[in-house]
């Protein structure tokens, strides 16, 4: 199976969404959706990389499947205000290539 794009993945939730009369939440409802979302990536965080242990009781939860959630609500997020994210994601790295082409230390490139 090919991969999926950006477009697939929105066309996806948008049709798991549509089934159900709730449709998308609002907006304010989703960002903090998105923060609890964010709040429960930092824990995983937290406790693969951090000081913080897992208590014996609590869920195996992974950084994946939370970067998974975060995703989701993103997706959702984003249809529900009409935003193409491959569009998004386009002008997010023109900027990040004009304005910080010459912020960071390049790589040495290996000539072969």
């Amino acid at each position: 199976m090919p991969d999926k794009t950006l477009t697939d993945i929105q066309r996806e939730v948008d049709a798991y969404i549509s089934q159900f009369k709730e449709g998308y939440f609002s907006p304010l409802a989703m960002l903090a959706r998105m923060s609890e979302e964010v709040g429960e990536l930092a824990r995983e965080v937290n406790h693969q990389y951090g000081p913080k242990p897992k208590k014996p009781d609590e869920a195996d939860n992974s950084i994946e499947l939370e970067l998974g959630d975060i995703l989701f609500i993103t997706v959702c997020f984003a249809n529900s205000l009409g935003i193409d994210l491959t569009k998004a994601h386009d002008a997010v790295m023109h900027k990040f290539q004009t304005r910080d082409a010459e912020r960071w230390t390049k790589k040495d490139t290996i000539e072969q």
